[in-house]
């Protein structure tokens, strides 16, 4: 269709097009979660389809609430408490991926300049069919898992010597826990082993559809900006020369960083005592650890704390880091204070960088640089320092929003008789 405000919208194949992006978008991430979740063992505490709808809601923005019951284990005054904020990026990658290409894709049979009305309609159907199918995984994605009590202590253990495994499992600095309330605990003890609490989650509508609605909007915008070969609408032959260059390049190779992830993830499976765990892991969030690395090699300051259990899902040396009771400062002179090899991660940033300014200056036409006048010496230093101008506009926009992704906020506790008996969580942040 030609850029002429009089022409027709194809509602029909327009349509069709969104029904095929949003479908294979949502299948690849259902599936993406569901084969994470299945090889991480999660599948084993509850269904794997609410797990699966659930994961891909936060994926793509939207919020999940945890819940407990844990009255049931006989313990006045018992209380659960968890908090969950982070999202399983190479389910939003692979979704973000697949809905954008197919979107782009669709709009190349318009000419060399789409109407402002047809892109409109196009993004807009897909906007209204992707909220649909999520508003359908809001409605799938809760599930309430049970916890028995009995698979706190080993297997085979009569009453006695499940309390008395229980009570060597405590934390040390506890001193003789075994006294407290007058002897009362073990005998509290023997009947948590023998109770059962409902664990849940729900997935909040409100929040996941505001959420998801932004998440499309920016995929498509940013597939557009980076997209060399779609057409724009009539005054947008300036972002074609100017701006995509830059936003493909960078797209690219920060793509490519989260594919030398899966790969040394893909390497590190095969000889860990749990491949699965460690492909799992890979699948669900490679981007998250690719994409927390690529800012900290650039030297952007991260803060953190971590505590409990959650602390050993940290790599090492940030776990030692972190393992402070206060939060910490953590940069890449401090982690290469506990291993010299973290400056490999700076090398790595500058590379990718480096890439990234290589594929920009071949990306963008010559004519439409502001090179110098004929006569001046050095035009291809004019060109280059405009490509690494343009480049460096959108990493610092890119940089900020990579921060905001790859934020973790996790905790969990349980409360018991006044002491905080089992705790664990984490925090990581960016300075934007």
């Amino acid at each position: 269709m030609g850029a002429s405000s009089g022409v027709r919208v194809p509602w029909g194949p327009a349509l069709l097009a969104a029904i095929a992006s949003v479908s294979w978008a949502f299948l690849a991430m259902v599936g993406l979660a569901a084969l994470g979740l299945h090889l991480i063992g999660a599948d084993g505490a509850g269904a794997l389809g609410p797990m699966a709808a659930a994961a891909t809601v936060l994926a793509v923005g939207g919020s999940v609430t945890p819940s407990g019951d844990v009255g049931v284990f006989g313990l006045e005054g018992a209380q659960a408490h968890a908090a969950i904020d982070i999202a399983p990026l190479g389910v939003s990658l692979v979704g973000a991926l697949l809905l954008g290409w197919l979107f782009v894709r669709s709009l190349r049979g318009a000419g060399a300049v789409i109407g402002r009305a047809e892109l409109a309609a196009r993004a807009g159907l897909v906007v209204l069919l992707f909220l649909l199918l999520l508003a359908g995984l809001t409605w799938v994605g809760n599930d309430t898992v049970t916890i028995d009590g009995a698979t706190l202590v080993r297997r085979g253990l009569g009453t006695e010597h499940a309390e008395h495994d229980l009570l060597s499992r405590l934390p040390e600095q506890l001193g003789d826990i075994a006294e407290i309330g007058g002897g009362l605990l073990p005998d509290r003890l023997s009947d948590l082993v023998g109770a059962k609490a409902s664990v849940g989650f729900t997935v909040t509508p409100g929040r996941s559809l505001l959420g998801g609605a932004v998440w499309v909007v920016a995929v498509l915008l940013l597939a557009l900006l980076a997209s060399r070969r779609t057409p724009l609408p009539p005054g947008g032959q300036a972002l074609h020369r100017t701006v995509r260059p830059a936003v493909s390049a960078l797209c690219g190779v920060l793509v490519l960083a989260v594919g030398a992830g899966l790969v040394a993830g893909v390497y590190a499976a095969i000889g860990d005592d749990h491949p699965g765990l460690v492909l799992g892991s890979a699948l669900l969030g490679a981007p998250n650890g690719v994409w927390i690395g690529v800012p900290l090699g650039l030297f952007v300051p991260w803060y953190g704390r971590a505590s409990g259990a959650l602390r050993h899902v940290l790599p090492d040396p940030v776990d030692d880091l972190l393992a402070g009771p206060g939060g910490e400062r953590l940069t890449v002179g401090r982690l290469a204070e506990l291993d010299g090899r973290v400056w490999l991660l700076v090398v790595a940033s500058v590379l990718l960088m480096l890439a990234a300014g290589v594929l920009t200056a071949a990306r963008t036409p010559v004519a439409g640089s502001r090179s110098s006048p004929v006569g001046v010496p050095r035009p291809l230093a004019a060109f280059a320092g405009w490509c690494a101008l343009r480049l460096g506009v959108v990493t610092a926009l890119a940089l900020p929003l990579l921060v905001g992704l790859t934020q973790v906020s996790a905790g969990a506790s349980l409360s018991v008789l006044g002491f905080d008996a089992f705790g664990a969580g984490i925090e990581l942040y960016g300075n934007a």
